[in-house]
């Protein structure tokens, strides 16, 4: 399941090679509609996540295509379904690109299918917009990050465990899905503990696959864990329908969020429709949205999709909001750029500046990332979240963390230096 460094080399050898070769027109230059690539898995293990954000990204075209559509035209989803498999997501991206020559494409979720993809969007010179939180260290020019880098997400959470309102928690359990994206947070944020002074025996990192469903015995560990006599909290960066039976177990077990709260980066009000919340109640989840902020645009916003699925019990959540801001941002740089071509596109969208729908205005950085605020929720019995803290500004998304050797000495800038790694120290372009 996860991206092995071969892999990534091989990839990164595929897309150098694919530069000599003569370039493949991105999208159509002609004809009475603009297509819009959808890449979101709609079955397998991740589609408990990502149906939502095939539904609410036709639900933006078929909005826009009220207003007019864009320039002039109207917008057409192609819709496809990775059905959770990584390889696939590239042989899908590919297929949106050169036979239905889409303009651009929003989808993804998990980082392995983003870094599948990755290769194929440069090679075709074609722009992704990926909306959901992710370990950082990564800028490309062709990819638009909508969702929380570490700084926007992981970091915040866990400054906000260590603080008297959250506990000050002095012991970890850093528990995640076996990929990349927990993988390279968990790396973050233990080396970000360690210069915090945690002791390292106080911090326990723990992987089960895609899918897992049995949790009795590692419910059974953590809990154990937490009975050493310090504040324990578990940081959980496990994904997709394994969050299920996850949170299932520590109800079963009697963990309460009074005794060993659980803080979830991709746990949000889509994932807990399906679960008895009552146990888990006072659990927590960091993310830059929650359905349950009160502000005219998100009212606005949570009627628009009610009627849309024609169900009161529809639920909305961050990820899905970063649709909304990638989809704004896109039709307001094509609108700039009086085109839908990519390498327009990408040089208009920097600077460009939505409403957000937590009340606030988020803009897209020259590293291609965006500001957003950073909310840490509640779970409460009926699956919604009372947000218990927040930044008071926007913050600023890192595109690579300062808390890694390798990292806090590159920058990404897509407008002046033209690079996504510029080392700041030897001055150049990784």
């Amino acid at each position: 399941m996860t991206m092995t460094r071969r892999s990534l080399l091989a990839s990164s050898a595929m897309a150098a090679a694919a530069a000599t070769l003569p370039a493949i027109p991105a999208f159509a230059q002609s004809g009475d509609t603009i297509k819009v690539g959808i890449l979101h898995s709609l079955s397998g293990t991740m589609a408990i996540s990502e149906t939502t954000l095939k539904d609410v990204m036709l639900m933006l075209i078929e909005e826009q295509n009220k207003k007019g559509g864009l320039l002039g035209k109207k917008l057409e989803a192609v819709v496809v379904d990775p059905a959770s498999n990584w390889p696939l997501f590239a042989e899908k991206a590919r297929e949106l690109i050169t036979q239905h020559k889409v303009a651009a494409t929003f989808g993804c979720w998990t980082s392995v299918s983003r870094k599948s993809v990755l290769p194929v969007f440069k090679e075709l010179n074609n722009i992704l917009f990926y909306p959901v939180q992710y370990e950082g260290e990564e800028s490309e020019r062709n990819v638009f990050y909508t969702g929380a880098a570490p700084n926007q997400q992981a970091i915040p959470a866990v400054d906000y465990l260590m603080s008297k309102d959250g506990g000050e928690v002095k012991r970890w359990v850093l528990a995640g899905t076996d990929y990349v994206y927990p993988r390279t947070t968990n790396k973050i944020l233990e080396a970000y503990l360690l210069a915090k002074g945690v002791a390292k025996e106080d911090i326990m990192i723990n992987y089960t696959p895609f899918g897992h469903s049995d949790w009795q015995t590692i419910v059974a560990d953590i809990k154990k864990f937490g009975s050493a006599g310090k504040k324990t909290a578990v940081v959980s960066t496990i994904n997709g329908d394994a969050n299920v039976p996850f949170y299932k177990e520590l109800g079963n077990a009697g963990i309460k969020a009074t005794d060993i709260p659980v803080v979830a980066f991709s746990v949000g009000e889509e994932e807990l429709a399906g679960i008895d919340t009552k146990p888990l109640v006072g659990h927590l989840a960091a993310w830059n949205y929650f359905q349950s902020v009160k502000n005219p645009a998100n009212e606005a916003f949570i009627k628009q999709w009610k009627a849309y699925k024609k169900s009161d019990k529809a639920v909305t959540n961050d990820p899905m909001e970063a649709h909304v801001i990638g989809f704004n941002m896109w039709i307001k740089a094509v609108e700039k750029a009086k085109s839908v071509a990519p390498d327009a596109v990408i040089d208009a969208i920097v600077g460009v500046e939505v409403p957000n729908l937590t009340g606030g205005i988020s803009k897209m950085l020259p590293n291609h990332h965006i500001t957003k605020p950073v909310l840490i929720g509640e779970i409460r019995a009926d699956g919604q979240f009372d947000v218990v803290w927040q930044t008071k500004d926007l913050v600023p998304g890192d595109a690579w963390t300062d808390h890694l050797e390798g990292s806090k000495d590159l920058e990404s800038d897509w407008v002046t230096l033209k690079c996504g790694n510029y080392n700041t120290k030897l001055k150049k372009c990784g």
